[in-house]
């Protein structure tokens, strides 16, 4: 049976071109990405060590061992705090035998407060499930029509592969579902996140489990919405993490470009609203 840490260096591991880490090309090669020797090489482990980390027979490297296997895969920032991550959650949790207490949904004052200071701007207060917990009044009409927001509790990871509306209304539907699946490794508790994945699995498919074993962070990329309206809108995300346990983040879309803010601003015109806790 696998484990966070390992699933995430094998996947990591077959992504990998050898060429582009100096390495010279073989043409006996099985698949595509690094050999378990050339990483273990790179690493300064053993082939076997590698090994049973991969296949979750290891739960508990030691520090310096993560430091050598980000190393030799030439992560970036954000793939090395990943890492350790996974390796926190792998040699710490325990299968739980009930379903640990949801994440609340409330939003604290100040954070609301906040909020309003950003109308009639695009911006969402959301966790790492996707629950959409509040929003402005710019988000509601960007997602005006989508059903996203129909619920009363919308959750935007559940709607991205459950609706079938999300893959018109993303154009770059498989970033935004990769990028969903990928912040369910982040929280707000490796217990909710496992049961999240285990409840929605079921339902959701090949999509989503395949997205959730890869564990590669997805690329920053505009998000492109198709808007009921007609126009398509790019924005760019800035994600603010809130202070607490419960992994809120404060999101703000700002237009990608002059031909987004412009058919927003119409968009706007046409439309008042105002700040909505979920």
């Amino acid at each position: 049976m696998g484990t966070p840490l390992g699933d995430f260096v094998r996947a990591k591991r077959d992504s990998i071109r050898p060429a582009d880490l100096g390495l010279p090309d073989q043409p006996r090669r099985r698949a595509p990405g690094l050999r378990r020797t050339e990483l273990a090489t790179r690493a300064g482990v053993s082939v076997e060590y590698l090994t049973r980390i991969e296949q979750g027979r290891d739960r508990n490297p030691s520090i310096a061992v993560l430091n050598a296997l980000a190393d030799g895969l030439s992560l970036d920032t954000a793939e090395r705090a990943h890492l350790r991550y996974l390796a926190k959650i792998t040699g710490g949790v325990c299968a739980a035998h009930q379903r640990p207490v949801p994440p609340p949904r409330e939003v604290r004052p100040a954070v609301l407060d906040t909020l309003r200071l950003l109308e009639p701007g695009v911006a969402l207060v959301t966790n790492r499930l996707g629950d959409v917990l509040a929003h402005t009044s710019g988000f509601e009409l960007l997602m005006a029509g989508s059903g996203l927001l129909d619920g009363p509790e919308p959750n935007l990871t559940r709607y991205v592969f459950l609706d079938p509306a999300a893959r018109t209304v993303f154009a770059d539907w498989d970033q935004v579902a990769d990028e969903q699946a990928f912040d369910l490794w982040l929280g707000p508790s490796a217990g909710t996140a496992e049961w999240f994945r285990a409840e929605l699995a079921p339902l959701a498919g090949a999509e989503f489990t395949r997205r959730v074993g890869r564990q590669l962070p997805p690329p920053t990329v505009p998000l492109r919405v198709n808007h009921p309206s007609g126009p398509q809108l790019r924005w760019h995300r800035e994600v603010l993490e809130l202070s607490g346990s419960d992994a809120q983040q404060l999101v703000v879309l700002l237009p990608a470009d002059e031909a987004t803010a412009a058919a927003f601003d119409r968009l706007r015109g046409a439309h008042r609203g105002q700040l909505r806790a979920v």
